[in-house]
């Protein structure tokens, strides 16, 4: 690949129905590498990094146009907020008051990823930053007091980094003025390589236990070793290895407690494409990451460059605090007060194999 100066472009990608226009910014890095993210939600759109012999592929899933993403879908590359994951029943207490939110989990009696309208469903404000060795934007998002039925003004920001290392950096930051529960993920669904499936895709997980879940996948507040069981990925093993000993949901969708200490930078996951060569780490400050291997996709949603999404059709790497936390006082706290700072950082890092 050719090697240039890393940039940000600004272009439109769209106009939602009130004229609002919904801004596109291209980040380059010097080896090639280009990310694409949109003010709808905070949204990676595309993410071209390179294979083993050099050529640059999409590794994300998504739409061509905005009206897709307006559209449902399962969250395809957004920002998620104010709680990403699950809250029982939409409920929890926080400092004595109890608080009600939209049920939102497709049929199951649970808040998910923000509520009805989540963090995914609105338009962020954005800017360039100037970093080095890399190419930067900036998406600000103000949440207000009692939006989906969150308490406190929140204001959000995740700042998208391109670096010339091929690292797709993802720093999150959040206040508030009233005690809130904040948990902020992306939700980029990953296909490092040229089938329509991942179950050949090789994963290593950074995590000895998980959370265990109950019929409608709320956390019973265990945590348990994944030794003996499907979820058994401390050896890197294919997706499809043991995937259909999970029948009760048939496939993944689960939160695995990461080795080492919270809030320090660390390895969480590698994924490795056999046929493509690109292999992806996660490394991140987070305690938890949600493993889902795409089991809501039925081929029913067409895609970039005219692509049916379907089971299996990608992975999704999704570093958080645990799912309703709030309603459990042993799991790692997500509780943000005023004058403190929510802060997050994740690392997509891309090599070669």
């Amino acid at each position: 690949m050719k090697s240039t100066e890393a940039k940000v472009e600004k272009s439109v990608f769209g106009k939602l129905e009130d004229g609002t226009a919904i801004e596109m910014y291209t980040l380059k890095n010097a080896k090639g590498a280009v990310a694409k993210a949109i003010t709808y939600g905070a949204t990676l759109t595309e993410l071209w990094v390179p294979d083993r012999n050099g050529k640059l592929g999409d590794v994300v899933l998504g739409f061509d146009n905005l009206q897709g993403y307006l559209g449902a879908h399962p969250f395809f590359g957004a920002t998620i907020g104010r709680y990403c994951n699950r809250i029982a029943k939409g409920n929890f207490t926080l400092n004595g008051k109890e608080y009600t939110l939209p049920i939102s989990d497709f049929g199951r009696p649970n808040m998910l990823h923000g509520g009805a309208k989540g963090f995914d469903k609105h338009v962020w404000k954005a800017e360039p930053v100037s970093v080095a060795h890399g190419a930067a934007v900036r998406f600000t998002y103000f949440s207000k007091d009692g939006e989906e039925g969150f308490p406190g003004n929140l204001t959000a920001t995740v700042i998208y980094t391109l670096t010339d290392d091929n690292e797709l950096k993802l720093d999150y930051s959040a206040n508030t003025d009233k005690p809130t529960v904040v948990n902020l993920t992306n939700h980029s669904y990953f296909n490092l390589g040229y089938s329509s499936d991942v179950l050949g895709t090789v994963l290593y997980l950074n995590a000895d236990r998980y959370t265990p879940v109950d019929s409608v996948l709320v956390p019973t507040g265990e945590i348990a070793p994944v030794k003996g069981t499907p979820l058994d990925f401390t050896q890197p093993t294919a997706i499809g290895a043991h995937i259909g000993e999970i029948k009760a949901i048939g496939g993944y969708d689960h939160n695995f407690v990461l080795n080492g200490e919270a809030g320090k930078m660390r390895i969480a996951a590698r994924v490795t494409e056999p046929g493509s060569g690109r292999v992806m780490e996660v490394w991140t400050t987070e305690p938890g990451i949600q493993f889902y291997s795409s089991i809501g996709l039925d081929g029913s949603i067409t895609g970039k460059r005219g692509v049916a999404y379907k089971k299996s059709g990608a992975l999704c790497l999704e570093t958080q605090h645990f799912p309703d936390s709030p309603n459990h006082a042993a799991f790692p706290a997500t509780t943000l007060r005023p004058g403190d700072l929510y802060r997050s950082e994740t690392i997509y890092k891309f090599l070669q194999k």
